[in-house]
């Protein structure tokens, strides 16, 4: 029997939906090839503990890429300006992150404008986060299959294509990639993809492309998808109160 290729992606600090996927799938990493495709932190509340538990998924022998919100954090931690640090933190969950590392709201607090200074923040988890992220591939590659966060430039192969666009690419890819493998991405909530609000199950596109962002922190789901049989599986998020 083949090896399993078990891909997700977005789970964007929701540990428990995360958890109970692979449970739901019978995850085994001496059987299966775990490929997770970014974004694990960011607006749900348990960033940390999910970059936690990414680590050790690839400890065990799972792969894990960048995803589009694992590059604002770097852009904004790592000497980036008050634009990246704003783009990140104020518009884009990066505050839910660093809460979840224990950094109250008093010292995450910025003088904006000419003043600007990001502020100290001493963690060595942290740290540790940060150095693993670094070093996140941005793509991966099977003879049939590419997993990817965003997409690929059309008319380029992965290894061609800009990082910036293996992580922040949308419609150009959706409506022009013509390649011949197959391309599984996050990145790009399904439901938009289907045009249905209603509709975060795994988009299949007619050129050979397959979306599985369920925007499962949004209230819809986070899927799974097995490349090797076809066989998918997905958790519902929980009602928000």
């Amino acid at each position: 029997m083949s090896k399993r290729m078990l891909a997700i992606s977005d789970i964007h600090g929701e540990l428990d939906l995360l958890d109970r996927l692979l449970e739901k799938t019978g995850y085994d990493p001496a059987a299966d090839r775990l490929i997770l495709l970014g974004d694990y932190i960011d607006r749900g509340a348990n960033s940390m503990q999910t970059l936690e538990r990414v680590i050790e998924l690839h400890a065990g022998g799972a792969a894990a890429l960048m995803g589009n919100h694992e590059d604002l954090m770097l852009r904004a931690l790592d000497g980036g300006g008050e634009e990246d640090w704003s783009r990140w933190v104020v518009r884009n969950g990066g505050f839910a992150t660093l809460q979840s590392y224990g950094f109250s709201e008093s010292e995450l607090r910025v003088m904006p404008g000419p003043d600007f200074r990001r502020p100290e923040l001493n963690s060595p988890v942290l740290e540790r986060h940060l150095k693993f992220v670094r070093g996140l591939d941005l793509y991966y590659e099977t003879p049939d299959v590419i997993y990817v966060h965003a997409g690929v430039e059309p008319g380029r192969d992965p290894a061609d294509s800009p990082a910036s666009q293996l992580v922040w690419i949308r419609e150009e890819f959706h409506r022009g990639y013509r390649g011949e493998k197959t391309v599984v991405f996050g990145h790009t909530p399904t439901q938009g993809l289907h045009g249905d609000l209603d509709n975060n199950s795994i988009y299949y596109g007619t050129n050979r492309i397959i979306g599985i962002d369920g925007g499962a922190v949004f209230g819809g789901q986070l899927n799974a998808i097995d490349m090797t049989s076809g066989e998918t599986f997905y958790v519902k998020s929980q009602p928000r109160i």
